[in-house]
């Protein structure tokens, strides 16, 4: 599968659009995918959510007209470098459409919105079971940075 990281690999036939709130549908499933799953409901709400919030963006990818990818971004200022810090808060393609070059025409378009933006850099997570997900971030050119740590807030 060393295809899907090649660097000339390009994302044939792929457009890129905002969501909208008609794409919960489309969305609830690329979440689940994730291993986020949620209803119909809750992806609206999140759609709304994101479309409120000027410091947010919900980006989908299409090919031959069904939605196949998704990245999300929250931009957020970042007091030790004193700067505006882009965050993909997810990124995912459906397995039917990997190894096409998808997931790199979302990261492309990630980092082009937070230039942008205005943004200084641009970050992501990935759970540490995700390797083949940490494979593909190293070869788009991200690096080892730190590790995060959570804690889950109670009622």
């Amino acid at each position: 599968m060393s295809h899907a990281f090649s660097p000339g690999h390009r994302a044939p036939d792929v457009d890129l659009r905002n969501a909208v709130p008609a794409d919960a549908d489309d969305v609830a499933h690329l979440l689940a995918e994730l291993g986020y799953p949620c209803d119909l409901d809750d992806a609206s709400e999140r759609i709304s959510a994101i479309l409120a919030n000027e410091r947010q963006a919900l980006v989908l990818a299409r090919r031959d007209g069904a939605v196949c990818g998704l990245v999300a971004l929250d931009f957020m200022y970042y007091l030790p470098l004193g700067t505006t810090t882009c965050r993909v808060t997810a990124l995912v393609v459906m397995p039917d459409a990997q190894g096409m070059g998808i997931g790199r025409h979302l990261l492309k378009e990630a980092e082009r919105r937070a230039r942008g933006g205005g943004a200084a850099r641009i970050e992501l997570t990935s759970g540490t079971q995700r390797t083949e997900a940490h494979a593909f971030y190293r070869a788009c050119g991200y690096k080892d940075s730190s590790v995060r740590f959570v804690k889950q807030l109670g009622s």
